[in-house]
């Protein structure tokens, strides 16, 4: 083996080890945001919960802002792809696809990224603005565009305001029954809701 390939050799197994501890800090900082929302996370806890050195999150995200911002704010899947499957149906039965879509992909993580945002939107004016983005903007502004329904913007938000609430009820605040209810029962309850949102009479 030659000199150089002796030196890319190491540089690739530094460059591997360098993307393990970036992605411990990722999933760790999941967790601890999760648990404790982005003022009560520190970095020490994260780097601690990751196994790592404190000074690899500055190294690696500049900060706990950054590293919130790559753990949290990140959809946990393709919003393009979500509007596909939500427009993929009977348009008078979307207020359940809705319903049923986000509460399958919450469920799966006890709401995840979705809870940290949650926890966090109240001290922090980027978690409040990304999730703005994400939930009025990016999803329900795009299938209120796609069904050509009048006051676009306004269902758009109702929309919005629906799923957020039900979100912080089922995941961060914990009420009963509806926090360990069905996945059916509760789109047979609040489909019909969001789907005035979306297609009925405002007034």
């Amino acid at each position: 083996m030659t000199r150089v390939e002796q030196v890319n050799q190491k540089r690739r197994g530094r460059r591997a080890a360098g993307e393990d501890t970036r992605a411990a800090l990722i999933a760790a900082a999941r967790e601890v945001f999760t648990e404790k929302g982005f003022d009560g996370a520190t970095v020490r806890a994260i780097a601690a919960r990751a196994g790592v050195d404190a000074a690899m999150v500055n190294h690696w995200f500049g900060g706990k802002e950054g590293l919130f911002a790559q753990a949290v704010l990140q959809v946990p899947i393709d919003p393009a792809e979500i509007i596909k499957r939500l427009l993929d149906g009977p348009v008078d039965q979307l207020g359940e696809r809705i319903i049923r879509t986000f509460l399958t992909i919450w469920d799966a993580t006890g709401g995840g990224a979705f809870a940290a945002m949650v926890r966090s939107v109240t001290s922090n004016d980027k978690v409040a603005s990304a999730l703005r983005e994400l939930f009025v903007n990016t999803i329900f502004r795009n299938l209120t565009g796609h069904l050509g329904v009048d006051r676009a913007d306004l269902r758009a938000t109702l929309c919005a305001t629906q799923m957020i609430g039900l979100g912080m009820v089922r995941y961060v605040v914990h009420f009963e029954p509806l926090a360990s209810a069905d996945v059916e029962a509760l789109v047979n309850a609040i489909g019909p809701n969001l789907q005035r949102y979306l297609t009925g009479d405002l007034d």
